[in-house]
């Protein structure tokens, strides 16, 4: 907390701080099926893109914002680009929720595809990957990345250790990312927003093993007090991850973490092999196949060049910005959030990075964050909840309240900067949350099931619905309209350029981009 009293003095340093969103959504038919076409032309390359990509299915869009000074303007391009996508794929709507719709078959759901080029080709290999240790399933799950960033010479005015700005930057960073692992859960209560699931999404094996899923309607499994299940074991979770735990103490102890995995190999995965009948099945048998295989709730990143590995651009440049990737999409705003939650998000991250933040000793810490956590996604709004806090039990209720108000000189600062009160008044926002259970987005989603009779796909379909026809409603200017076009042409053609560039195989290119890996 005392770290915040230096920025009293500057608080226009705030201004400078940066933030971007990575929105994910299922493209669905108006009866609210998984789209099973290609990703549309109009909407350019998904490989060179620089605003909509796809992410692991061909049907799982990923909608993208540069970094902005200011929440308007990050909402502003956010909504421009969703705009232009559901007015130029008007016969689809996008799914408003993180658990998918209802599913076809596993072998009928569509893995991305990036062209013929080697880079492309890495992608596409690398979730069939995925879709080999997890399930294609797995790979329709929608969330939201919140990108951001702190100006290098806040971090001159915080008493954190380091020889030089970047080294200041790293231990700061990592600072951030440790207060935000003890603290996530509170995102978990404000912000979750999948308390169901649709039965399509779970196997057999699933249902038997999950038994304190509740069975609805039409096939509809839900937890009654359930916040997040997009963020339980129902997630990316295998044997080969289960001991991939990081407490995220150092910068160079993450990147060691990582580099294990994706270089040591995992029995079951290497029996299977890369290839099978002339095709690639996955990239290699490693624990990890690449770095992006590892699913954190936090990472600390760095942007990096085509062909460069993200661990080793981390290491030799430093950490750049920190990318939040617990949050849903909540249902009930075309954009997948709102801008309450956006101020919300700058002022924990605020916080979390200039308030005191100890290395967490060995694991013990850790693990009782992870319990906390993880006891909030499945059970955030049980009457009385307790979590632990330093090996003492405390209501969730009661703690939240505690950090809304630690939280509040931060946002406090934010408004003093911006010169505005909306900072202050979206804590207020989230603090009626903590008071009344009955206005979290997860309670929300199952009272428009109880009005709906329980019917998961047929309710998020309307409401799927309701928000794309917002945003259809009123024209994209032509001049932005024309752009987006623009830019799609010139991406399909950077994609053909890429293509042509290729000199050799993809054994070779793929040999030299797991070479590429140092640490």
């Amino acid at each position: 907390m005392q770290n915040l009293s230096s920025l009293q003095q500057q608080p226009e340093l705030l201004k400078e701080i940066q933030r971007g969103i990575e929105r994910e959504a299922i493209r669905i038919t108006k009866d609210g099926q998984v789209a099973l076409d290609k990703h549309p032309t109009v909407l350019g390359s998904a490989l060179t893109h620089p605003n909509i990509t796809t992410d692991y299915s061909e049907a799982l869009i990923e909608l993208i914002t540069s970094p902005h000074k200011t929440v308007e303007e990050l909402l502003m391009e956010l909504h421009h680009v969703h705009q232009f996508v559901v007015q130029s794929v008007p016969d689809q709507n996008l799914w408003t929720q993180s658990m998918p719709c209802h599913l076809p078959e596993e072998k009928d759901i569509p893995i991305a595809e990036y062209g013929t080029s080697n880079s492309g080709t890495l992608r596409h290999v690398y979730r069939e990957g995925l879709a080999l240790r997890y399930g294609k399933k797995m790979q329709c799950i929608a969330g939201l990345h919140y990108n951001f960033s702190l100006p290098p010479e806040l971090w001159q005015l915080l008493p954190i250790e380091g020889n030089t700005q970047q080294e200041k930057q790293n231990v700061g960073y990592m600072a951030l990312i440790r207060n935000f692992k003890r603290y996530a859960w509170l995102l978990m209560y404000l912000f979750g927003a999948s308390p169901t699931i649709n039965g399509s999404f779970l196997n057999e094996e699933q249902k038997k093993r999950l038994t304190p899923l509740v069975e609805g309607e039409d096939h509809t499994y839900y937890l009654p007090y359930a916040t997040s299940l997009r963020m339980s074991d129902l997630g990316y979770r295998n044997d080969a991850q289960s001991n991939l735990k990081s407490c995220f103490n150092t910068l160079e102890g993450f990147a060691q973490l990582i580099y294990d995995a994706v270089t040591t190999p995992w029995p079951a995965y290497e029996a299977l092999g890369t290839q099978k009948d002339g095709k690639w099945i996955q990239l290699n048998g490693n624990i990890l196949q690449i770095e992006n295989e590892f699913y954190a709730t936090i990472r600390p990143k760095r942007t990096h060049g085509r062909g460069e590995r993200p661990i080793t651009a981390l290491l030799k440049d430093g950490i750049q910005y920190i990318e939040v990737r617990c949050i849903d999409i909540d249902p009930f705003h075309p954009l997948g959030i709102s801008e309450d939650t956006c101020r919300f998000l700058d002022a924990f991250l605020l916080y979390c990075a200039c308030t005191q933040s100890a290395a967490f000793p060995g694991t013990g810490q850790c693990k009782e964050s992870e319990s906390n956590f993880n006891k909030v996604v499945n059970y955030g709004r049980q009457p009385g909840l307790t979590l632990l806090n330093q090996d003492k039990d405390i209501s969730l209720k009661e703690w939240g309240l505690a950090l809304i108000e630690q939280i509040k000189i931060a946002a406090t600062l934010l408004d003093k900067a911006y010169n505005t009160q909306a900072y202050s008044r979206s804590l207020d926002a989230q603090k009626t949350k903590l008071l009344d259970s009955t206005l979290c987005p997860s309670n929300q989603v199952l009272a428009l099931l109880q009005k709906e009779n329980n019917h998961f796909n047929e309710s998020i379909t309307k409401l799927s619905q309701f928000n794309t026809d917002t945003l259809r409603v009123v024209p994209l200017n032509k001049e932005l309209y024309d752009k987006f076009l623009q830019q799609g042409k010139e991406s399909i053609a950077q994609q053909e350029q890429i293509e042509k560039s290729d000199h050799i195989d993809f054994a070779t290119y793929l040999q030299q981009f797991m070479d590429a890996l140092k640490i």
